[in-house]
């Protein structure tokens, strides 16, 4: 039997997103490990997955504590499990991504975060001399049903060198070119939940097996790697 998100989590945070401070987190930090226990069980069932169908690295999740050293919001402590899960490089890009939040707001996310500037001018360049190989896949009536349209942030109008008249400036002008699929609470705890990401993972290989190629090429194909 799979582990799965325990309704305590979702309520844990729900009270720590209004209990947000060090004594409450100590006084509680035992109800905490229990569930930080079973999420560590429940990410490494996700990788475990993963590592059947792709080329994964290994894992990362992320501490409940916050570096509140630069920013205004000076509360201890994040309000969710995140982990992410990187394929194998050179040869493999992108990453997967899980976050378990209350109140609706837990997602899945793959795709390429922040693009080191010579891997995000070669997706530019590509789209500019070819944009319909990555139009294909993104339309997919299946891997549209799963993941939608591109998020994340982009420049105003385009970026420099680009024409902002181009016909794929709606592509070059993307500063992240990610996709994120939301789940509700009462999904999350479903016994099926873990084989719902697992299955919407697979979905995006289509995507990431076009990415991987264009970022170990040049624009004449040849391998840089």
């Amino acid at each position: 039997m799979l582990p799965s998100i325990s309704k305590d989590t979702l309520e844990f945070f729900k009270n720590l997103e209004q209990n947000n401070n060090r004594d409450w987190f100590n006084e509680h930090k035992s109800a905490f490990k229990k569930i930080e226990t079973n999420a560590k069980k429940v990410y490494n069932t996700v990788l475990n997955n993963l590592k059947i169908h792709d080329d994964v690295d290994g894992l990362k999740m992320f501490r409940i504590y916050r570096d509140v050293r630069f920013s205004k919001n000076k509360v201890p402590y994040k309000t969710h499990f995140g982990g992410s899960f990187h394929r194998t490089k050179p040869h493999l890009r992108g990453g997967y991504y899980l976050h378990i939040q209350p109140n609706n707001e837990s997602f899945i996310a793959t795709g390429f975060w922040e693009p080191a500037p010579a891997d995000l001018l070669r997706i530019r360049k590509e789209f500019e001399m070819d944009d319909q190989e990555i139009r294909n896949i993104i339309s997919d009536k299946k891997f549209k049903s799963i993941w939608g349209n591109f998020v994340g942030d982009e420049v105003k109008s385009a970026p420099k060198g680009f024409d902002k008249e181009h016909k794929a400036i709606d592509l070059i002008k993307k500063k992240q070119y990610i996709f994120i699929k939301k789940y509700t609470d009462e999904q999350v705890l479903s016994p099926d939940f873990l084989s719902d990401v697992d299955s919407s993972f697979k979905a995006i290989r289509p995507y990431f097996n076009y990415m991987s190629e264009l970022l170990t090429t040049d624009l004449n194909g040849v391998s840089i790697i």
